[in-house]
């Protein structure tokens, strides 16, 4: 290959990488635009809502709070307790304890009074059997609670087994470690009460990190700002992907995923397409894009709904290895979840779901982290070729430096306009200077994740899920 040619492929790529970041900035623009004006339309209509109504009224929906728990002895019985403290009057919890090694369900028949029932289950989605049983408390204090004993399946397994055995017209899917705040079912239940020409079939709401935070009687008592930059980080990066995402997408009904740490689901369309998938590793987005496929295909109209409110809490990883091992599970179940239901893609017979989502989250998400890999060795080839154009790549560089500090203060600016969770004095300041070490902090490492991810996906056949060691919420 002669220089000619080397240097004009060079320039292809050249042009295809600035093509690339420019419509990835413009449409993070456009999101944000949108976020922002949902949000404020949000906000309005919801201070004409009375709570009270619905906290109140026995024609309320039923909903069942279904959180699967492995090895949760640290904060079990705590977080327990925060489920069943919520101010909703037509529900009850599911503990479904997958198989558990520690002493979990020991725990939680102390704490809870606990005695097991014969139980009969309706196993309308294929599960690991019972280990122990079904366990109900003697305490009326407790009546809303059940545990189940199971075998290990797997979180997506243990949802099942939740799914078969509730009564309810709705389930709230709920990781067992988040803090769920007292008000969180009656304002996540509204999007399904508003009378509208389409079914909701899921809605989501804000996912809020708790590390530092003071929780006493499974309620959140005091917010801190977390000591360690990892933490701080991935604050900014809740902020972002909750406030100037989701709501966005919730706005062009084009959500492909709600947090497997909350979020509301119609339990007869979950149980329609099967439940979760138990051979993906992420299997909170795979379930929704399976039900939207499924409302797609029998051309009835629906929504996906996700509302701004700070519902749920829950402790991120405090250290790189575990958080390393997070992202690597979840850019292999979008990458699972992507592949699995590629004939979406680019079709217009799913309508925008299929020419504007999926398209979406498989260029700037799902090929992001590869094309800005390919894009650091082109660089490096630059260099050693001497190729590089310094005063274009440096000014290329200090411009998406800027974009992104830029965009995570307008999601402080977003946060502190809504709901001001962090009050404290200097908090805000300390924020905003994060701003600007957070690309070094944080990116680099999601980067390497993501990576290694698409790595053991298609070169590691042994499927792991990461394990996520729990410290604890600071409790007093």
């Amino acid at each position: 290959m002669d220089t000619s040619t080397v240097k004009i492929i060079l320039q292809i790529l050249h042009y295809l990488f600035f093509g690339y970041a420019f419509a990835a900035i413009t449409s993070y623009i456009i999101l944000s635009i949108i976020s922002g004006k949902e949000t404020i339309e949000y906000l309005k209509k919801n201070s004409f809502v009375n709570y009270k109504d619905i906290l109140s009224s026995t024609m309320s929906p039923s909903i069942t709070i279904i959180a699967p728990a492995y090895n949760e002895s640290l904060n079990v019985v705590e977080n327990v307790r925060s489920l069943l403290s919520n101010h909703y009057v037509n529900y009850n919890v599911i503990i479904i304890n997958d198989g558990s090694s520690d002493n979990s369900l020991e725990k939680l028949i102390e704490a809870y009074d606990l005695e097991k029932i014969d139980f009969i289950i309706n196993e309308k989605i294929k599960t690991q059997p019972l280990r122990t049983g079904v366990f109900k408390s003697k305490n009326p204090a407790f009546e809303k609670l059940m545990v189940v004993d199971k075998k290990n399946g797997g979180k997506a397994d243990a949802l099942n087994m939740g799914l078969n055995i509730s009564k309810s017209k709705y389930v709230a899917c709920i990781d067992v470690d988040c803090l769920l705040l007292e008000d969180a079912l009656q304002k996540m239940i509204k999007p399904f009460l508003e009378v509208t020409n389409a079914k909701v079939i899921a809605a989501g709401g804000v996912i809020r990190i708790a590390n530092s935070c003071i929780i006493r009687g499974g309620k959140l008592i005091d917010v801190n700002l977390p000591k360690k930059l990892l933490v701080q980080s991935q604050i900014l990066e809740y902020l972002r992907a909750f406030l100037l995402g989701r709501m966005a997408w919730s706005r062009l009904n084009g959500l492909l995923v709600i947090s497997g740490a909350f979020g509301i689901f119609d339990k007869e369309t979950a149980i329609a397409v099967g439940g979760y998938d138990t051979q993906t590793v992420g299997e909170d987005m795979e379930i929704v894009v399976r039900m939207r496929r499924y409302m797609e295909e029998k051309n009835e109209k629906y929504r996906v709904s996700y509302i701004p409110d700070p519902l749920c809490w829950t402790e991120a990883p405090d250290n790189y290895k575990i958080f390393v091992s997070q992202r690597n599970r979840w850019t292999r179940g979008t990458i699972e979840t992507l592949k699995k239901h590629r004939k979406i893609g680019f079709n217009r017979n799913y309508g925008s779901f299929g020419m504007l989502s999926y398209p979406y989250w498989f260029i700037f998400e799902r090929l992001a982290p590869i094309i800005e890999a390919v894009g650091i060795v082109y660089f490096v080839i630059l260099i050693i070729l001497k190729e590089v154009r310094w005063e274009y790549a440096l000014s290329f560089l200090l411009l998406a430096y800027i974009f992104s500090v830029l965009f995570s203060i307008i999601a402080l600016y977003s946060e502190e306009l809504t709901y001001h969770q962090y009050k404290k004095k200097g908090t805000g300041y300390k924020l905003v200077l994060l701003t600007a070490l957070e690309p070094f902090v944080l990116h680099p490492f999601i980067l390497y994740a993501a990576i290694k991810g698409n790595y053991d996906y298609y070169f590691n056949k042994k499927k792991k899920w990461g394990v996520m060691q729990r410290k604890g919420l600071t409790s007093v």
